[in-house]
């Protein structure tokens, strides 16, 4: 099989990351998570209290950061300098925050190089919301993957039930919101690309729309 760049948009908790990894895993090839790229400048512009609105201060706020993802024997790790803050970006609160920065063009500029490169040597699944229509249009193999928003809430809910403070009906209010957010916005809008693959993960397994994915790489490859 000839190498291929893989890309899987859809909305949270439509379970792009355990699909990503396990279609990585299955090829061999390197997963690639860019939310959590997108969540990395929602928690500096957290840290540093600059309005998502503020384009001037998130510019300047990009040029001084080194955001960068590395596989150590932890797994996949998101650092930011040299502190590794893969543990501090799953919380709610970077969750809209990443969903409002990711619509602004100073962020979506300063990340699109950084993606692109990491994709120059293909054999790699692209995690986002965006990969099939802007990062990578000329794609080899594309794939949306979505659910019905109530699964798509409890899967999340069950991620994150140790957080006794999200109940189950504010975990999908949260992820309604950020549909829209991602949905509607001007720039990069949450799509499918017009030749990607729309897999409804409502009622099949992982490994069901894994399968699913490799029967249509192997034509295309």
């Amino acid at each position: 099989m000839k190498k291929i760049l893989i890309t899987i948009d859809g909305p949270a908790g439509a379970g792009k990351t355990t699909v990503s990894r396990g279609l990585a895993d299955r090829l061999g090839y390197k997963y690639i998570d860019t939310g959590a790229l997108y969540r990395g400048v929602a928690l500096e512009a957290i840290a540093r209290g600059v309005n998502y609105e503020d384009d001037e201060g998130l510019g300047k706020m990009c040029s001084a950061l080194n955001i960068r993802l590395i596989l150590n024997a932890k797994g996949l790790r998101l650092l930011s300098g040299e502190n590794d803050i893969t543990e501090h970006i799953r919380t709610p609160e970077i969750s809209m925050m990443a969903s409002a920065v990711s619509a602004r063009p100073v962020v979506r500029q300063y990340l699109l190089g950084l993606q692109q490169e990491l994709g120059r040597d293909k054999e790699a699944v692209f995690e986002g919301r965006d990969m099939g229509t802007v990062v990578f249009p000329k794609a080899d193999a594309k794939f949306f993957l979505n659910a019905l928003l109530e699964k798509r809430a409890l899967r999340r809910y069950k991620e994150m039930s140790f957080k006794p403070s999200q109940s189950l009906d504010k975990v999908e209010q949260d992820l309604k919101k950020r549909d829209e957010n991602d949905i509607s916005r001007d720039i990069a809008p949450l799509k499918p690309a017009e030749d990607a693959v729309i897999i409804d993960s409502t009622e099949c397994t992982v490994d069901e729309v894994i399968d699913q994915m490799l029967l249509h790489i192997k034509r295309v490859s």
